[in-house]
C-alpha cells in the first residue's frame, strides 16, 4: 500500500469516526420537539363601548306674550274702575272717586293680566341624549408557564397553547398551532 492511499484511509476512518460520533450524541441527547405547557392563565381587559340613548321629555314654557306692555288689561281695568267711582259719590267727589278708580283699575287690570300671561304656557316635546358606557371583559393573550427539558419558564402567547408547544432549535414556536 503506498503512502497516500494509507492517508486517505486514515483520514476517512477519522472522518467516518467523528461523523458516527456526533450522530451518536445526538441521538442519546435529542432535542426536544416541544415544550410541555404547566398552566396557562388568560389575560383579560374591560373594554368600554360607548352608546348614544336618546328620549323624548316634555318641555313647559311660557307662550309667546302679544301684549308685552299690558296695554289691553290697563285699558280695560282702568274703564272699568273708572266706571265704578263714577257710580261713587256726586260732584267733584264723583270726578275724583272715577279718576281713582280708573287709576286703581288700570293697575288692576295690568296685574289680571301679568297673571295671565304668565301662566299661559306651551307645550312641546324635545329629544334628549347622554352617553352611556357598556363594558364587557376580552381576552387578549394568555400568560404561559412551561417545561422546555429541565428548564422552566414564561411566556404570553396570543392564543390557548393547548398541552405542548413546538420547538425548533431549542426555540418556543409561538406562532405555530400548538399540539395536543
Amino acid at each position: 500500500m503506498n503512502k497516500s492511499m494509507l492517508t486517505g484511509v486514515v483520514l476517512g476512518a477519522i472522518a467516518v469516526t467523528a461523523i458516527g460520533g456526533v450522530a451518536g450524541y445526538k441521538a442519546l441527547n435529542p432535542k426536544p420537539e416541544f415544550a410541555e405547557v404547566l398552566a396557562a392563565k388568560p389575560v383579560t381587559e374591560t373594554v368600554k363601548t360607548p352608546r348614544k340613548e336618546c328620549h323624548d321629555v316634555v318641555v313647559n314654557e311660557q307662550a309667546p306674550v302679544k301684549d308685552s306692555n299690558r296695554i289691553a288689561g290697563t285699558a280695560i281695568g282702568a274703564v272699568a274702575g273708572g266706571l265704578l267711582g263714577h257710580q261713587i259719590g256726586g260732584g267733584t267727589g264723583r270726578t275724583l272717586a272715577t279718576v281713582g278708580g280708573a287709576a286703581a283699575g288700570g293697575y288692576a287690570g295690568n296685574q289680571i293680566q301679568k297673571n295671565l300671561q304668565e301662566k299661559d304656557t306651551v307645550s312641546r316635546t324635545e329629544t334628549r341624549c347622554k352617553t352611556v358606557y357598556e363594558s364587557h371583559t376580552k381576552t387578549i393573550g394568555y400568560d404561559v408557564r412551561y417545561r422546555l427539558g429541565k428548564e422552566e419558564g414564561h411566556v404570553r402567547m396570543d392564543h390557548q397553547p393547548g398541552s405542548r408547544i413546538p420547538v425548533k432549535d431549542g426555540q418556543l414556536q409561538l406562532d405555530a398551532p400548538a399540539e395536543p
